[in-house]
């Protein structure tokens, strides 16, 4: 008896699957349906149609639970390339964009094929790169602000020699003939001066949204806290610079300051580089005004020997430390040390390749 009542039920557990095995094969189109509403989603999803080894085996194995399995489904939503770059931290390759690379890869074909012409020894990328990220540091535009009112007794900087600003007191404003100002300073260290308005400064600290790149100013010399020298402002806080100020000053030094160190001019002329003593420095700085914020720089590494200009003659020289857009390097013969910027005529490599962009564009026009 134990016998035919498997017998009987045989046929009916054969039945019961071939009624799980019809409705298995159904379900890839049923869920479909809702794979495809997922799909019209702003995630943009892909629907998987490929088969859970787990529902197959509960099926094959006659399991009481009938019921669909949901399948979880991963979705990727791609972030845009802002917050991408705000989670990444920086790198020095970040700081370039694609134009970058290609510029400093023609760069260092040119200036490879230059050197293959002298020693044999590779010269470095050189690269012109956007030097920030927002409109407020590439600006180099001055802003259209109400100038402040100069008094009698008011403490001011002035020019005592071309490269010596002194802290002094305007003790009288001459009117002359033509309509022009001149201020008469009071040195505290003695001494008298009458100067233009471009050749005083505030004694202030400057407020940032007085600032931009070719701004006149003056900076206080590290060794003497009572004189100061003139320059222009050339780089504004980024993260480029380690949110420094850059300043050029005239005997073509260039310098990382904080806000507190350097005072604005008065009343600078037009051009800026009108009250720079003609010089090789003059010209690259009206060089460099013209290609910001694209500025030409040199890319070098600890240890790598080079040759600067010195004193008239190109020195062989060592780089110590590079420090954003400056380096210092030292001479082997002197063992004196100095920072240079990296995009200055002094380096032979630097010099080389404006020459040869100077042929080029000599080229063109003919």
């Amino acid at each position: 008896m134990e016998v035919d009542e498997m017998e009987t039920r045989m046929p009916e557990l054969q039945e019961s699957r071939k009624r799980v095995k019809t409705k298995k094969r159904t379900e890839p189109y049923e869920e479909r349906d809702d794979d495809e509403n997922m799909s019209d989603s702003p995630c943009g999803s892909v629907p998987s149609t490929t088969e859970t080894p787990g529902k197959e085996t509960q099926l094959e194995d006659g399991s009481d639970s009938l019921s669909v399995i949901k399948k979880a489904v991963v979705v990727l939503t791609r972030l845009p390339e802002y917050k991408i770059s705000a989670l990444r931290p920086p790198t020095p390759q970040q700081f370039y964009s694609e134009d970058d690379s290609k510029t400093a890869k023609h760069a260092k074909n040119d200036t490879t094929r230059n050197n293959n012409n002298n020693n044999n020894e590779p010269g470095p990328i050189i690269i012109s790169s956007a030097f920030a990220h927002c409109s407020n540091e590439t600006t180099k535009v001055r802003p259209n602000l109400p100038e402040e009112e100069l008094k009698v007794d008011m403490m001011v900087l002035a020019r005592k020699r071309s490269m010596r600003w002194q802290r002094g007191k305007i003790v009288d404003i001459v009117t002359r003939e033509d309509g022009r100002l001149k201020y008469k300073v009071s040195f505290e260290e003695k001494g008298k001066s009458l100067v233009s308005g471009h050749h005083i400064a505030f004694d202030t600290t400057p407020k940032l949204e007085q600032l931009y790149v070719g701004a006149r100013v003056v900076v206080r010399c590290q060794d003497n806290k009572f004189r100061f020298r003139p320059g222009v402002l050339s780089e504004l806080p980024s993260r480029k610079n380690r949110l420094r100020f850059l300043v050029f000053l005239d005997d073509h030094t260039p310098v990382y300051v904080g806000l507190p160190l350097f005072h604005l001019v008065c009343r600078p002329q037009e051009n800026v580089v009108d009250d720079i003593p003609d010089s090789p420095h003059k010209s690259f700085m009206m060089q460099y005004l013209k290609d910001w914020p694209y500025p030409h720089l040199t890319q070098y590494r600890v240890g790598q020997a080079l040759n600067v200009e010195l004193n008239g003659s190109q020195q062989r020289c060592e780089v110590q430390v590079v420090d954003c857009s400056i380096m210092q390097v030292i001479f082997l013969e002197s063992q004196q040390k100095e920072w240079i910027h990296r995009g200055s005529m002094r380096l032979e490599h630097m010099a080389r390749f404006l020459e040869m962009k100077a042929e080029e564009r000599n080229g063109d026009s003919d």
